[in-house]
């Protein structure tokens, strides 16, 4: 049926490109999670800046919620549009605007991908370094909501660390312009900062000016097979003692049974039960000492039972798919995801604790664990018994996330790593933020969103 708000919406933005049609209102109302119908109202696809203020000052007046919208790559509901919203797609605002030599600073539109971001920077002799596997697909303006981290966090660190500016329409349509790219600047309170990890609740990013670095040294990968659960620290620590990590990535059989299964090549000859992904820089024949130095006494220790250096970026890259391929491995079995943090130092008591409590509550499903485990971040994935029907399938899984929640709740840690809080995390949020937290929170989204229109329902509710 027909809305009138979608007339009014075009009278009040008269070049708005807007879609009504089942399918794009099917294909823009959901993100990875595919846990929730999409129901939105229309979807809203401005051309600029001046468009999103419109369309930000439309559906303050006439109450109409909306839901910022990039690739929609998000693993926790919180690009999802099912209860009427108008979804506000960024997807036309995708340019690079320009480069700043001196200050290594490139700004773009929100809608870029990631990896339009890398190709430029690159194309200035840069790199930005944030990067993970949904880089062609994912956009920066969701990067910044949701704070990415990815496969370089140990080197690099979050996208927060490399936004030097923001642009930012609030709930009223008011464009602020955040930090502007100073690398110094104490004129109070840092509004940047809140526009990172904020999932679209407290205004639509539409520009950001990000920092680059130096190219990336050359780098050598090694794939390690782990006898046992608990060397996987030691192993991280020697590395980190004697390489220069620029990343660390853990995985289970499980995981590289599911990507050997969709198509990349078996490692070794003998299975085991974890696995090491570790890039490091490695120029000349001191670093090759280095580099066989480490992995000769990770063997003699007995924390490493088999292993694969590259030789050459072919090599290097077929490494990585065994970390990188496992979403996509697992996105058939629509998995139910647990994406959580604690401090690095941590990590071996949270680790044990939670392997023994996913292996009480979880002995019939197929669990993939995968992480970033030199920055403290765990991916669990639960799959889906084919006989199960999704709700029954939904209600175990968060009654054991509950027990997860309140594990980390006892080691300080966060619900959410990377992915947001979303819908899906909502209930657990008061496992990693006191009421006082979050009351200051609603705070901050009231003065930028006074009519609560703004990705209402995720991450709190109204």
């Amino acid at each position: 049926m027909y809305d009138a708000r979608i007339s009014s919406l075009q009278a009040a933005v008269p070049a708005l490109q807007v879609l009504t049609d089942p399918t794009d209102l099917a294909h823009y109302g959901v993100d990875w999670t595919r846990r929730w119908t999409p129901a939105p109202l229309a979807i809203a696809l401005p051309a600029d800046v001046a468009q999103v203020q419109a369309v930000m000052r439309w559906a303050h007046a006439q109450g109409v919620a909306v839901v910022p919208s990039g690739g929609r790559t998000g693993l926790s509901g919180g690009a999802v549009a099912a209860n009427g919203e108008l979804v506000l797609s960024l997807q036309r605002m995708n340019k690079v605007l320009g480069f700043d030599a001196v200050d290594r600073l490139l700004t773009v539109q929100a809608g870029a991908a990631l990896e339009t971001v890398h190709e430029a920077a690159r194309t200035h002799g840069l790199q930005y370094p944030v990067d993970f596997a949904a880089r062609g697909s994912c956009t920066i303006g969701g990067n910044i909501a949701t704070n990415a981290g990815g496969i370089r966090v140990v080197r690099y660190g979050n996208t927060r660390e490399w936004v030097a500016g923001v642009k930012l329409v609030t709930g009223t349509g008011e464009l602020l312009d955040l930090n502007r790219g100073l690398v110094k600047n104490s004129s109070g309170y840092d509004l940047r900062h809140l526009a990172v990890a904020s999932e679209g609740t407290l205004g639509v990013i539409v520009e950001a000016t990000l920092r680059l670095a130096e190219p990336a040294p050359a780098t050598r990968v090694m794939l390690l097979a782990l006898p046992s659960f608990d060397v996987l620290m030691q192993v991280f620590q020697a590395l980190r003692e004697r390489l220069g990590l620029e990343a660390f990535e853990f995985f289970t059989d499980r995981a590289l049974h599911h990507v050997v299964a969709h198509g990349a090549q078996p490692p070794f000859d003998t299975a085991y039960p974890f696995y090491v992904v570790a890039e490091f820089a490695s120029e000349g024949e001191a670093g090759e000492v280095a580099l066989l130095s480490a992995f000769e006494h990770c063997v003699e220790q007995g924390w490493v039972e088999d292993g694969v250096i590259s030789h050459g970026d072919t090599q290097a890259a077929q490494l990585w798919r065994l970390r990188e391929g496992i979403t996509e491995s697992l996105a058939p079995y629509v998995p139910y995801k647990n994406d959580v943090s604690v401090r690095v130092s941590a990590m071996p008591a949270f680790l044990a604790e939670t392997q023994a409590l996913l292996a009480a509550e979880y002995p019939q499903f197929d669990v993939v664990w995968f992480g970033h485990i030199g920055d403290g971040n765990l991916h669990i994935n639960v799959l889906k018994p084919e006989a199960m029907a999704n709700p029954d399938f939904v209600i175990e899984c968060e009654r054991v996330t509950k027990l997860l929640a309140a594990t980390l709740e006892r080691h300080g840690g966060s619900i959410s790593a990377e992915h947001g809080i979303g819908l899906v995390k909502k209930p657990y949020l008061r496992s990693t933020r006191s009421d006082a937290e979050i009351a200051v929170m609603r705070g901050i989204k009231a003065a930028l969103d006074p009519a609560g229109i703004l990705n209402p329902g995720k991450l709190f509710d109204p």
